[in-house]
């Protein structure tokens, strides 16, 4: 006997008596696409969430070092204190996350508060007597950030030349005009629109913790449904590709680092406000950079580029301000803050790899 062909119809009706549904094709890749969706949403919240075991363990550990800890006044002391840092580390993350990276905006936290000062004051107060108007001083400050962004991204994306070697110079160069346009000197006697953002409060609450909540949220949402936010993660993520799909990746790269330099001055004006005063060593003389990175990473933006969001970034701030307002209630010696705050940053980083894959800390 000779098997003959079956048709479609007939292959069809066997399968319906069998009990088997073939799904069509289109239904199938819908259905995949949403599992994908799903899995990489629930992949997310899990970035997100990867420091949350640390800043419990955190938040204990202060407990039992103090009783003081969990309270009002302190809290709000601790969020004061990281507001600036916070600000400057959404700048840093923005530039992260398109695969670069800027060192020089430490330098940039001290010289624009530095320079705005400067404009401000009368010469009896080692200013340079044009005696501007505060808030003309402070658009001028956003100003000098905003220029030295734009050095640098021109440098970077149009000259293309090393971004560490470039910031670094910058780095260098910037904080010598900190120092050099006031002869190391000290600037008090700053306007109180000068410091209102970093000093004053909002009944019980600092302004500058309000300022950097607003900032974070901005960014975030910014990033995640704006056409250039979501061109920032396609750019960290394959430059070339970006370009293939009609970004202007030179364009966007360079506005980031505008923008990473103006958040960076304006944090410089949050710490400003917060001690009073412009130091010739706030910034690069603090060494700040260290803790933007060390924020940033633990946080989960990702040093390849293309990964990384503000939750986790205010995360990594978080941690940090915690764990110093420890180190300053039980007293702990000088000597060795430095060193705790090293361990502290690595149990951290290692802890939100293995609750959140192995591209959380890269």
């Amino acid at each position: 006997m000779i098997d003959t062909p079956q048709s479609e119809s007939e292959n069809s009706e066997n399968s319906e008596q069998a009990g088997i549904v073939e799904p069509p094709p289109r239904a199938e890749a819908k259905s995949r696409r949403s599992a994908a969706l799903k899995n990489s949403g629930a992949t997310n919240l899990v970035r997100q969430a990867a420091l949350v075991p640390v800043l419990g363990v955190v938040l204990i550990v202060g407990a039992i070092a103090s009783p003081f800890f969990f309270t009002f006044n302190n809290i709000a002391g601790v969020g004061q204190q990281i507001s600036a840092l916070a600000v400057t580390v959404v700048g840093e993350s923005l530039i992260l996350l398109i695969g670069g990276m800027d060192l020089s905006l430490e330098s940039t936290y001290g010289l624009a508060p530095m320079f705005a000062a400067w404009m401000i004051l009368p010469m009896v107060d080692d200013g340079n007597g044009l005696r501007l108007n505060p808030f003309v001083g402070i658009l001028l400050l956003l100003l000098v950030g905003a220029v030295i962004g734009m050095i640098n991204g021109l440098l970077i994306v149009k000259a293309r030349l090393n971004g560490f070697i470039v910031t670094l110079g910058m780095t260098i160069i910037i904080a010598g005009m900190q120092n050099g346009i006031v002869k190391a000197q000290t600037l008090f006697n700053l306007p109180p629109a000068f410091v209102w953002l970093g000093a004053a409060y909002w009944g019980s609450i600092p302004v500058s913790v309000i300022a950097a909540a607003i900032v974070f949220v901005i960014v975030g949402l910014f990033l995640r449904y704006h056409r250039i936010g979501r061109s920032i993660y396609a750019i960290g993520g394959n430059a070339d590709a970006a370009r293939a799909a009609g970004i202007p990746v030179d364009r966007v790269k360079i506005g980031v680092y505008v923008a990473g330099s103006m958040l960076a001055a304006l944090g410089g004006l949050m710490e400003a406000g917060r001690v009073s005063a412009v130091t010739g060593s706030q910034g690069y003389g603090e060494g700040i950079i260290f803790s933007v990175f060390a924020a940033a990473v633990i946080g989960g933006v990702s040093l390849k580029g293309g990964r990384g969001n503000m939750v986790g970034a205010a995360s990594g701030v978080i941690l940090l301000g915690l764990v110093q307002n420890i180190l300053d209630l039980a007293n702990v010696s000088n000597y060795w803050i430095e060193a705790i705050d090293g361990a502290v940053i690595l149990f951290a980083l290692i802890l939100a790899r293995v609750i959140g894959g192995k591209e959380t800390a890269e």
